[in-house]
This record gives C-alpha cells, sequence and structure tokens, in this order.
C-alpha cells in the first residue's frame, strides 16, 4: 500500500473517530469492496457476507477512535475488523442447533428458486452477459472484478497498468451503458 493511500484511510480513520459522516463515507467507499469480499471468502454466502459487512463497518463507526497508527497499514486494522466478524458469524451459524427432524424437514417447502424463478434468472444472467459483451474487454472486466468479484479501485488499477481515475471513469461509464443496455 502507497503511503499516500495509508495516510489517506489513516486520515479517514481519525476523522471517522470524530463522528465525521462524510469521512465515514469515503472510509466505507474506499474499502468496502475488499472487506465485502473478505466476509465473502469466509462466510462463502453473499447475503450473509453483506449482513456481516454491514456489522463490520457498525463496528469501524463505533472503534474508529480505538484505532492506533503503528506503522502498519490501517487496512490490516480493518481486514482483521472483517475476518473476525465473518469467522463469528461462521461460527454462530455452525452451532445453530437443527430445530426440525430431518423426515419433518422433507415436507417443508424449499427455499430454493422455483422454476419461474429460475427461469427469469436465467434470462436476467443473459441479458447481463449479453450487455456486458457490449462493453469493451477492459471496461468488462473491470465492472467483474469490482461488483462481482470484490475488487478495490487500487488492486484493479495496478493489475490493469492503469492510473486509478481511468479505472473509476470506466466504471462509471460502464454502469451507465449497462444500465441503458438492461432497461431496454
Amino acid at each position: 500500500m502507497k503511503d499516500s493511500t495509508k495516510n489517506q484511510l489513516e486520515e479517514m480513520i481519525a476523522r471517522t473517530a470524530l463522528g465525521d459522516r462524510d469521512a465515514f463515507a469515503m472510509l466505507y467507499e474506499a474499502t468496502s469492496s475488499k472487506l465485502h469480499a473478505i466476509c465473502v471468502s469466509v462466510l462463502k454466502d453473499r447475503p450473509e457476507a453483506e449482513e456481516t459487512l454491514q456489522e463490520v463497518y457498525i463496528k469501524i463507526w463505533q472503534g474508529a477512535g480505538r484505532y492506533a497508527s503503528n506503522g502498519l497499514s490501517p487496512m490490516t486494522w480493518l481486514i482483521t475488523i472483517a475476518r473476525n466478524r465473518a469467522i463469528d458469524r461462521l461460527r454462530a451459524r455452525t452451532s445453530r442447533p437443527v430445530t426440525f427432524p430431518s423426515d419433518e424437514a422433507e415436507t417443508l417447502p424449499s427455499s430454493e428458486p422455483g422454476p419461474e424463478a429460475a427461469t427469469i434468472r436465467t434470462q436476467e444472467r443473459k441479458l447481463l452477459d449479453n450487455c456486458l459483451a457490449e462493453l469493451g474487454k477492459d471496461q468488462a472486466e473491470a465492472v467483474r472484478a469490482i461488483y462481482l468479484e470484490g475488487q478495490t479501485y487500487a488492486d484493479l488499477a495496478a493489475r490493469l497498468d492503469k492510473p486509478i481515475n481511468t479505472v473509476r471513469s470506466w466504471l462509471r461509464r460502464s454502469l451507465m451503458r449497462l444500465k441503458d443496455c438492461v432497461s431496454q
């Protein structure tokens, strides 16, 4: 992590500790995709990871004053909070008692989508794939990396060897084109 990025994150955390909502929003913007990816990798369940991410940011909001710059990356502190919260969730999930005997569970309706919902989901997926195909290769890759795989802007910019603002511009224009394509 570059020193300027590290300093920016430390400043956002310090301002968050003072109750600065704008700083907290900027901190969320800068770190949420990375922390979400960590939650997904631990929990293997995207909706549960999203709930956990909310809890992580509540914990960051409440505990920002306890962050102490110690020479390590502030991202390490944030990642530790996310990973620990996800592991707590995972432990709670595995320790939950089974409430239904297995023979009664067979009579319960499935929570899996029915054939109609599955067909709609398949059609939506095809529509999104077609719309992504209309984007340039780099732009489609950027959208997939940030929004589907949870990479950070900085990681993607480094991987593509492009300035971070170029990546952000690609994403902004790509999302507008995707919105137009999907709404047709």
